[in-house]
């Protein structure tokens, strides 16, 4: 990985998933971060600018799968990571077939794993 700056987009309904995340990836530099609780805002802002999404699968709003196709609409090309504690086949092929590029099980076995998923699909 060179020492470019990544940045990443959290959409997830439960803050403390977020700030979990938040805190560890900002401990170990760099990463910027922007997160996202309403998924409605997060279609809104996100752009370009954006390298990966970690996005849950299950929130009231919305799901996960909408809010993939709905960036998808707006040509975002971030590498998407789906979360989800609540896994099935159909979901994780839906989501594949939506254009993600991975998929994680929370909870979290370690946010090491977590991180090593976002330079993994960045490679």
């Amino acid at each position: 990985m060179s020492n470019k700056i990544i940045n990443i987009a959290i959409i997830d309904d439960e803050n403390e998933i977020i700030e979990m995340i938040e805190k560890y990836l900002s401990r170990q530099g760099g990463y910027k971060i922007t997160t996202f609780l309403n998924p409605q805002n997060a279609i809104t802002y996100i752009d370009n600018k954006v390298d990966v999404i970690l996005l849950d699968i299950m929130m009231p709003q919305m799901n996960g799968i909408e809010v993939l196709s709905e960036l998808q609409k707006k040509n975002i090309d971030a590498k998407v990571i789906m979360m989800t504690a609540y896994s099935t086949l159909d979901k994780v092929l839906k989501s594949h077939r939506e254009g993600a590029a991975d998929y994680i099980m929370k909870p979290f076995s370690s946010l090491k794993v977590l991180e090593d998923k976002i330079k993994e699909v960045l490679l």
